[in-house]
């Protein structure tokens, strides 16, 4: 089945940390992009002469790697959009917030850490349930495919990438990501952490 661009989550005016413009071209271009380029590709990829393929160069390989580029921008990006919508305020009984005070110390050291990863990455930085160890981390990934943690369930994306803030911030990622933080809906984080992790 082909895949297909969802549609955004909420009422365009609840969206702060970002203008209608930005979310206008970074939705329907940038993320619409992967869509398309993503059934491109498993097109290619189920007519092509795989005996061709080898560790020096084949256009196999380039298929591969830019297949779980592109699945993994998708992923991102519906998560991205999900977490925005609310007024950043969470509640203190929510299973999501109890579970980042246990793996982080408190709230407030794992927004320190969620920042710095946020400043630091090139591309994402993910808070995400880690069965290696049944905690939350933050990880940061450079790029959609580069960084991630095997079984980890993603809860919380922030894209740093400049197209993300730079027409509403410029060079001022820091108060993009407040302003981030500050959108966040955590009635759904809640509701994801709550779906998705097991034995919580």
């Amino acid at each position: 089945m082909a895949h297909v661009l969802k549609e955004l989550p909420w009422d365009p005016k609840k969206v702060t940390c970002v203008s209608q413009q930005v979310v206008q071209w970074h939705h329907g271009t940038h993320h619409a992009g992967y869509v398309k380029k993503r059934n491109e590709i498993e097109e290619k990829i189920d007519k092509f002469d795989k005996a061709a393929a080898n560790a020096n160069y084949s256009d196999w390989g380039e298929l591969k790697r830019r297949e779980t580029f592109n699945a993994s921008g998708i992923i991102l990006h519906e998560i991205y959009w999900e977490n925005m919508g609310g007024d950043g305020k969470h509640d203190m009984d929510a299973e999501i917030v109890k579970a980042i005070i246990h793996s982080f110390g408190s709230f407030e050291k794992w927004k320190e850490d969620f920042v710095a990863t946020a400043k630091a990455s090139l591309g994402w930085a993910i808070l995400c349930w880690d069965p290696s160890d049944g905690k939350l981390h933050n990880f940061l990934v450079d790029f959609h495919n580069n960084g991630a943690v095997w079984g980890s369930v993603p809860l919380i994306a922030i894209d740093v990438f400049e197209h993300a803030y730079y027409h509403d911030y410029g060079p001022d990622r820091a108060k993009y990501i407040e302003a981030f933080l500050n959108n966040l809906d955590w009635a759904a984080i809640n509701d994801r952490f709550r779906k998705n992790v097991p034995k919580h």
